[in-house]
């Protein structure tokens, strides 16, 4: 179960009112893959169920929409289990970072999986090329799989060596990826309950669009028409498990709503990811008394299921810190993120907050969705292309010229 609080004062029913009819139009149009991911993508688990092979670890070899998503859901839910396989990701060309990752990986043990949308993402092929050199593999004896869009170089270079592949919906976008093959797979070959992942984005999306969730319209909406204002929207996020998330959330608002839209004009809301209670001794400063240009979005988990207690121990000198002496850290954690939320809001911020009851897998899907509709709906009232990104490839075809010169 996820709350939601929206601590401002705000209604335009007609900007609303567009908003949902546009997505509404969007998933209808079936151009827009990804509104149809979580009820789709059950059928690749009775896929995945065929699968008999041993391994021990998984290296996924993908960037971006290709990772982060995955990334995000393992670091939310690995400590709910107790057997999990680890998930390597190779996904940054950084060269010491490369050998270390590959100083810990067995190739007898490792199932490798490659992910590529378009099938010629210059970081994953050659970061491919180094494993494949590194550990000699062998295309025909060695674990490895592929996900990549249906007719993809990518693709016919895996049916040359017959390496199962899995294909991405060629209508869903890479940052919209998650709940496709791009995180299902790996997720599910790893050991956790995708099913409960997908049925938690299911529920979200059918609640949504029987206007259930007139919250994330409304905030939409809110972001949009004070975005000529309030450039930045500042993700608080309090867990370290949310890191890996926070990183999601800025692919997926960043890549999607910067943009030139239809009028020329150039727009887009920064997003920013903070890490309660660290932050609170870094950005809080800045949020407080610095520039009136951001919105900020509180995120903590309700109940992290675990009792670890502060010792009731009174120190030297150190008496002032008695006061939350026998409490919980889940207390106190949840008691810094309400103090450091009324805090900005007495200081003229507009603020809402996202409370998950638990981290399970059903509120982690939910969580995901509920992202990606916000995303869509600002990117309607910009009227923009949220799903392209030419920015992005600008600069992948600057980088040719790079090594052709």
């Amino acid at each position: 179960m996820l709350k939601f609080n929206l601590y401002y004062d705000y209604e335009n029913k007609n900007l609303e009112e567009f908003a949902f009819d546009a997505l509404v139009k969007e998933k209808e149009s079936k151009n827009i893959g990804y509104y149809h991911l979580p009820e789709n993508s059950v059928k690749l688990i009775e896929e995945l169920n065929k699968i008999d092979i041993e391994f021990e670890k998984i290296a996924v070899i993908g960037i971006g929409g290709s990772s982060l998503g995955t990334k995000a859901i393992y670091r939310l839910l690995k400590s709910n289990y107790e057997n999990i396989k680890e998930i390597v990701f190779l996904e940054n060309t950084d060269p010491i970072e490369l050998k270390n990752q590959f100083s810990k990986i067995d190739k007898n043990s490792t199932l490798f999986l490659v992910i590529s949308k378009s099938g010629t993402t210059i970081e994953t092929i050659s970061i491919f090329k180094a494993v494949i050199e590194c550990f000699e593999l062998d295309f025909t004896k060695d674990k490895i799989m592929v996900i990549t869009d249906p007719h993809s170089p990518l693709e016919k270079f895996a049916n040359k060596y017959r390496i199962q592949t899995f294909n991405i919906p060629e209508n869903v976008g890479g940052r919209f990826s998650v709940f496709s093959a791009v995180g299902i797979v790996p997720l599910y070959l790893a050991g956790f309950d995708v099913k409960k992942i997908l049925k938690g984005a299911d529920e979200f999306f059918k609640s949504f669009f029987n206007k259930n969730e007139w919250h994330l319209i409304k905030k939409a909406a809110f972001l949009y028409e004070r975005s000529r204002c309030y450039k930045m929207n500042v993700l608080f996020s309090y867990s370290s498990l949310l890191d890996e998330f926070n990183k999601w959330y800025v692919q997926l608002w960043g890549e999607s709503l910067g943009k030139i839209n239809k009028k020329g004009g150039r727009v887009g809301l920064t997003p920013i990811g903070l890490l309660g209670s660290i932050d609170q001794h870094s950005f809080l400063q800045l949020l407080i008394e610095g520039p009136r240009d951001k919105t900020v979005t509180f995120i903590k988990v309700k109940n992290f299921e675990n009792s670890l207690k502060i010792p009731n121990i009174s120190l030297p000198f150190l008496e002032k810190t008695d006061f939350v002496n026998g409490y919980t850290f889940n207390e106190l954690i949840n008691a810094q993120c309400d103090a450091t939320r009324e805090s900005v809001i007495r200081s003229g911020i507009d603020v809402d907050e996202i409370v998950l009851e638990k981290l399970n897998e059903e509120n982690v899907g939910m969580l995901l969705v509920y992202y990606e509709l916000l995303t869509s709906a600002v990117g309607a009232l910009f009227e923009i292309n949220t799903y392209n990104q030419p920015g992005v490839e600008l600069g992948k075809r600057i980088l040719k010229t790079k090594f052709n010169s």
